[in-house]
């Protein structure tokens, strides 16, 4: 039988595969997405990552066990972790991570802090395992397409690692540990999806001031 996370992942294939096909993600596959584009990507994900921070800082919180307690302090960290990245990716590429929230953003950092402020860890983990298991997901599929010399293997590399891929399972093993209504937990995983293609969707549409 399959799992809560196996069975809700699979439940949103149509999405993740359009994740995987969209504009944005095949730029980066290939190299050839605009650097001003990924460098407006980079700053509207810090603004999410902080966010997400705080969405596992609250799960900490509320975890009734001192299982749920370490592994959301090691799944924040991580989150610390790949923040200190983007600030790597500022340097290089001039990226504002001061930058105002667009739209799609901000609907995504509301909808996680909303979860994460009024509902349960189960509820908390559904909310915030779509986008580590996506992006685990793109990273391994990328990984074999990106060529050494891309503006944009580090990123790729990141994703694809056994490192990110453990962070993500992690998260999942949380997800079936804590449970909630089913129903409601459809929902959020749901959402969560069509959040991150909607954060694409900005990314691709955004063009130079």
């Amino acid at each position: 039988m399959a799992s809560l996370s196996d069975s809700l992942w699979h439940r949103n294939r149509v999405l993740v595969e359009a994740a995987l096909e969209h504009p944005f993600v095949q730029g980066i596959a290939s190299g050839e997405l605009a650097r001003a584009t990924f460098a407006y990507y980079v700053g509207q994900d810090a603004a999410f990552l902080d966010a997400f921070c705080r969405a596992y800082a609250l799960a900490l919180a509320k975890s009734p066990d001192q299982y749920g307690l370490i592994a959301f302090w090691e799944l924040l960290n991580a989150a610390a972790d790949e923040l200190r990245l983007h600030q790597g990716y500022a340097t290089r590429w001039d990226v504002d991570l001061q930058q105002a929230a667009d739209p799609a953003t901000s609907a995504y950092t509301n909808f996680l802090l909303a979860v994460a402020a009024l509902e349960p860890v189960g509820h908390i983990a559904a909310a915030t395992t779509p986008c580590m298991r996506l992006y685990a997901y793109l990273g391994q599929q990328l990984a074999a397409q990106t060529k050494p010399e891309s503006a944009y293997r580090e990123w790729v590399m990141t994703y694809s690692s056994a490192q990110f891929e453990a962070l993500a399972r992690r998260l999942e093993v949380l997800l079936d540990r804590y449970g909630g209504d089913h129903d409601r937990l459809a929902v959020l995983y749901h959402q969560a999806m069509e959040l991150e293609l909607r954060f694409f969707d900005a990314a691709s549409r955004w063009e130079r001031p």
